[in-house]
C-alpha cells in the first residue's frame, strides 16, 4: 500500500501508535505503561516468543504518574522491560532522573540508569556514574560514587541511597562534605535536602574555615542555621583549646556552645582545664560556664593547683573591664596574651595544692598578678598552720605561694601537737612564705598571741599569753619557733603546771582541720 500524502501517512502512524499503546501492557502490572508519542515505531520479532517494539525521536512514555522521555526506546512486553538511549528523563511530581540509558523493569517499576546519570528533588541534584532507582518507592541507589550538590554544599560518597520522597540520603563509604564554611569526612552520613540538616551514624571529623576541628560518631550539623548537636563522646579542638563530652550543642550564630557528661575544657597556652557535669563556652567572648561539681586546674610546675565549687566561671579580664577605659589602659595586653584571663569560683570553694588548701565561699583569681581572692569565712592551711579572716588575699609568684594577706578578724593557728595551738589575732596579718611553706607573719591591730613554749626537750615549760600592737611571728619547717612583740606590750607569762591547753584559747578561735582537702581526690568528690 503507497500513502500519497506525507500528511496522511503521519496520521496513519499515530494512529497506529495510540492503538497499540495498551499492547505494553504488562499482565503483572496495575498499571500499563502507554506509549505518548514516538516519530517511528515499529515491531521486530525475535522468535515465536519475543516481539521489540522499537521507538525512535522524542519518545514520551507513561506509567501511572511517571513520564519516560527519551530519544529511542525498545520494549520488551514478554521481559516486562523496556531499554531507553540517549537524553533518558524520568519526571514524576518533584523528582527528575536524567541519564544517557535506562533499563526499566514495568512489573517491578525498578530502573536501572548508566551515564551521566542526574537525579534532583528541587533542592539537591545528585550525580553518578550508574543509579538504581525504585520508581514506586522513590528511591535511587548507587554503588560506584555519587556527588550530591545542594546550594553550596557538596557531598561525595562511594555508595549512597536516595529517598526522594523523604528528601534524605544515606551517604556511605568514603563520604565528604565540603562547605564554605565546614569539611565534613566520615563513613556514614544521612542529609536532608530540604532541611540541610546532617546526621552522623560514624566515626566523623568535621573541619571549619578557621580550623577549628571535631570528632565525634553520632550527631546532626544544620547547615542552614549553622547549628550542631553531638550524642556520642565528642572532642573539639580550636587552637589551644580542647573540648570534650559525652553530649555538646553547639551555634554558631551566637557563638555558644554547650557540654554535657563529664566534660572538659582544656587551654593548652593559658595552663589550666575545667572540668564539670555541664559547661557553657562563648566562643566570641572565650568565657567560660561550668556547674555540676565542677573542678578547674591551674597547671604548675610540680605543684598543680586544684580549684572545686557550686560553680566556676573564666574569661578574659579585658571583657571584666571593657566599660573600664582607664583599667585597661593599664593592662596592656598583647593579642591572644595567656595573662589575659581571670576565674571566679562561688559557693563552697576549695582549693588545694601540695603547699596550699583553702577553702571559702567565693573566690576571684587573676592570671594578671597570679593572686587568688577568697570571701566570706575564708579559711588557708600551710604545713600546720590555719589562717582565717574575713576576706584572704594569696599572692603566687613563679607558679609558688609567695605571700599572703588577710583583712579583719585575721586568725593563725599553728597545732603543735593535737589539743595544744599556738595562737595569734589580731585586724590584719600579712604572712611570707619560702619554699612553699609559711616562713614569717606580722600581725598588726589588735593583736593577740598564745604561745607555748618548750624547752630543748621539747618539753612544755610555760605558756605566754601576750597583747600588743604589733606581733611577729616566725616559722623553722612548718612549726612557729619565735614571736617578736613590737609595741605596747602587755601579757602573762604561766607557768604550764598553772594552765591546761583546752584553757588556753583567745575568743574566736577555731580549729577547722575537718574542713581541709587531704588530696586532690577530695574535690572530685
Amino acid at each position: 500500500m503507497k500513502f500519497s500524502s506525507p500528511l496522511l501517512l503521519l496520521t496513519v502512524m499515530a494512529f497506529a501508535i495510540s492503538a497499540n499503546a495498551q499492547i505494553m501492557a504488562d499482565s503483572t502490572s496495575k498499571e500499563p505503561v502507554e506509549i505518548l508519542e514516538a516519530k517511528s515505531f515499529y515491531w521486530k520479532k525475535v522468535d515465536e516468543f519475543t516481539e521489540l517494539k522499537i521507538l525512535s525521536g522524542n519518545v514520551r512514555l507513561r506509567q501511572g504518574n511517571t513520564l519516560f522521555n527519551c530519544d529511542s526506546c525498545v520494549v520488551n512486553s514478554n521481559a516486562h522491560l523496556f531499554e531507553a538511549f540517549g537524553r533518558v528523563h524520568i519526571n514524576e511530581d518533584t523528582t527528575d532522573v536524567r541519564s544517557d540509558y535506562l533499563r526499566y523493569h514495568t512489573n517491578t517499576k525498578l530502573a536501572y540508569l548508566k551515564g551521566n546519570v542526574r537525579m534532583s528533588d528541587g533542592h539537591a541534584t545528585l550525580a553518578s556514574p550508574d543509579l538504581e532507582y525504585d520508581v514506586s518507592n522513590k528511591i535511587g541507589t548507587y554503588k560506584n560514587g555519587g556527588r550530591v550538590v545542594n546550594k553550596k554544599s557538596v557531598l561525595t560518597s562511594r555508595e549512597g541511597i536516595y529517598y526522594s520522597d523523604l528528601r534524605d540520603i544515606y551517604f556511605k563509604n568514603n563520604v565528604e562534605l565540603k562547605d564554605p564554611a565546614y569539611t565534613l569526612k566520615t563513613d556514614s552520613l544521612i542529609y536532608n535536602t530540604d532541611t540541610q540538616i546532617a546526621r552522623f551514624i560514624a566515626e566523623t571529623v568535621i573541619k571549619d574555615s578557621s580550623g577549628v576541628t571535631i570528632q565525634t560518631k553520632d550527631g546532626y550539623y544544620d547547615l542552614a542555621n549553622r547549628k550542631a548537636e553531638f550524642f556520642s563522646r565528642t572532642t573539639i579542638r580550636d587552637k589551644s583549646l580542647i573540648a570534650s563530652a559525652d553530649q555538646m550543642a553547639s551555634d554558631e550564630a551566637s557563638g555558644i556552645m554547650q557540654l554535657e557528661g563529664n566534660a572538659v575544657m582544656r587551654d593548652t597556652a593559658q595552663g589550666y582545664v575545667i572540668m564539670g557535669g555541664r559547661i557553657f563556652h562563648n566562643k566570641k567572648t572565650d568565657a567560660s560556664l561550668a556547674t555540676k561539681k565542677p573542678l578547674m586546674i591551674i597547671k604548675q610546675d610540680e605543684d598543680s593547683i586544684y580549684i572545686a565549687a557550686d560553680t566556676l566561671f573564666s574569661a578574659k579580664l579585658t571583657e571584666l573591664y571593657k566599660n573600664d577605659s582607664a583599667k585597661l589602659k593599664t593592662f596592656n595586653f598583647k593579642e591572644k596574651d595567656s595573662t589575659n584571663r581571670y576565674f571566679e569560683a562561688f559557693r563552697n570553694v576549695r582549693v588545694f595544692a601540695d603547699s596550699v588548701q583553702s577553702v571559702g565561699d567565693s573566690l576571684f583569681y587573676s592570671f594578671l598578678d597570679s593572686t587568688f581572692q577568697l570571701y566570706h569565712d575564708p579559711v588557708v592551711w600551710n604545713g600546720k598552720s590555719q589562717i582565717s579572716g574575713d576576706t584572704i588575699y594569696l599572692y603566687t609568684k613563679n607558679k609558688k605561694a609567695n605571700r599572703i594577706k588577710t583583712i579583719e578578724n585575721s586568725f593563725i593557728v599553728n597545732e603543735v601537737e593535737p589539743g595544744v595551738y599556738n595562737q595569734i589575732k589580731s585586724s590584719r596579718m600579712d604572712g611570707f612564705f619560702k619554699d612553699g611553706q609559711l616562713d614569717s607573719v606580722r600581725a598588726k591591730g589588735l593583736a593577740e598571741s598564745v604561745y607555748f613554749i618548750q624547752d630543748d626537750d621539747s618539753a612544755y615549760t610555760s605558756v605566754n599569753q601576750t597583747k600588743s600592737d604589733a606581733i611577729d611571728i616566725y616559722f623553722d619547717s612548718g612549726q612557729l619557733y619565735k614571736v617578736v612583740f613590737r609595741s605596747d606590750l602587755e601579757g602573762t607569762l604561766y607557768p604550764i603546771s598553772q594552765k591546761q591547753p583546752d584553757e588556753m584559747k583567745l575568743t574566736n578561735f577555731r580549729w577547722l582541720i575537718n574542713r581541709r582537702p587531704k588530696t586532690k581526690y577530695d574535690l572530685f568528690e
